[in-house]
């Protein structure tokens, strides 16, 4: 039987964990729950992310492109299979006659919301074992990382 050094809970988890180890398990661990609550609609966590977006803005096209870090004919194909399935619906940019909005239909709206419970609930149970203080540092460090637009 393999012998387990105190302080570690399984024979492969180092000793010490890295903050850059930390934040690696962490994104690992929200990805998963991710992946597993886009399948639950048929979508790709691309996509979800696309849902994410657009529930409390209408961007252009260009502008969900750079929040994404996609190029534009990546994100006219994702906008056209989301639009295809009734969950976005395109329209003329009221600000510029060059250029076209997307925005939640009431079915992108209500999967939405399905899916962020989902996830809410997902990435809860993930930090279910930690404490109060804890969830408050990994606000206040997650409000110090530098964002896309």
């Amino acid at each position: 039987m393999t012998q387990v050094e105190p302080g570690r809970t399984r024979p492969d988890e180092p000793q010490e964990l890295s903050v850059v180890d930390a934040a690696a398990q962490l994104s690992f661990a929200v990805l998963e729950v991710l992946t597993r609550v886009s399948a639950t609609e048929n979508l790709s966590v691309t996509q979800l992310r696309v849902l994410g977006i657009l529930r409390d803005r209408e961007p252009t096209m260009a502008d969900l492109a750079d929040r994404l870090g996609l190029d534009r004919s990546s994100v006219t194909g994702l906008v056209d299979r989301a639009e295809k399935r009734g969950l976005v619906r395109r329209a003329p940019s009221l600000h510029d006659a060059r250029s076209t909005t997307v925005a939640l239909t009431d079915e992108g709206r209500r999967v939405g919301a399905t899916l962020e419970a989902a996830y809410e609930a997902g990435v809860g149970d993930l930090l279910s074992g930690s404490s109060e203080v804890d969830h408050a540092a990994l606000v206040r460090v997650t409000r110090g990382v530098p964002r896309r637009r």
